[in-house]
């Protein structure tokens, strides 16, 4: 596919910054660099390339460690001097082996929660290959399909019982079961966030046409 890169402007040494973005969990996974053919090689094998400045080549994520990065979608900044590359990492980001390399903290006014659900299915799913004794989600898979779908209809029953009720602490700890509830039974049912997300967003899409019609 030809692609047309005139509107992106390269600094005096021919290189524009790319920020590496998570596209299922949102998180900030790492800032390297791009030429225009770091760049078109992205593009035309839909993983990541970029340059180094240190050792002044090309190179692409993943190439010796496997943890390749697939690119979804790029987009470029109102002056077309830095990109946005939203990835699927097939593996950590940074060569210290942690998911991202913005993993060391310098100063935080608010816990961050983006990617919560992420983690929490995460979680769940390491729950189901790996149990622990005395793990309320390890007794969940055990009891089988049967019991988690008890809950999950409990919960709902529940968040209705507590929307009747004044106030929203209580259904908001509803809410909150109800999430986890079913992020089992998805587990269980090999269900993921990123099925949910794309039937929502096929939805939107269907919905968005009509609007137009």
């Amino acid at each position: 596919m030809e692609v047309d890169i005139e509107q992106i402007t390269f600094d005096e040494t021919g290189l524009i910054p790319a920020i590496i973005q998570d596209s299922k969990t949102g998180a900030i996974l790492t800032l390297a660099y791009m030429n225009e053919t770091a760049l078109l090689k992205t593009i035309e094998t839909k993983e990541t390339w970029f340059f180094s400045r240190k050792r002044q080549q090309l190179w692409n994520k993943g190439e010796t460690s496997g943890n390749n990065q697939l690119v979804k979608r790029i987009t470029y900044d109102c002056d077309g001097d830095a990109l946005l590359v939203l990835v699927e990492p097939q593996g950590p980001a940074c060569h210290t082996g942690n998911e991202t390399c913005f993993y060391q903290q310098l100063y935080e006014n608010s816990t961050q929660q983006f990617d919560l659900i992420y983690q929490l299915a995460k979680t769940i799913k390491n729950r189901q290959k790996n149990p622990v004794d005395g793990s309320y989600t390890t007794y969940l898979f055990q009891e089988g399909i049967d019991k988690v779908l008890k809950k999950v209809g409990e919960e709902a029953s529940e968040v209705i019982i507590g929307a009747k009720n004044p106030g929203t602490d209580e259904l908001i700890w509803e809410i909150a079961d109800l999430v986890y509830h079913t992020l089992v039974l998805m587990e269980i049912r090999d269900v993921t966030i990123e099925n949910i997300r794309e039937e929502l967003y096929k939805r939107h899409l269907q919905k968005a046409g009509n609007e137009n019609e």
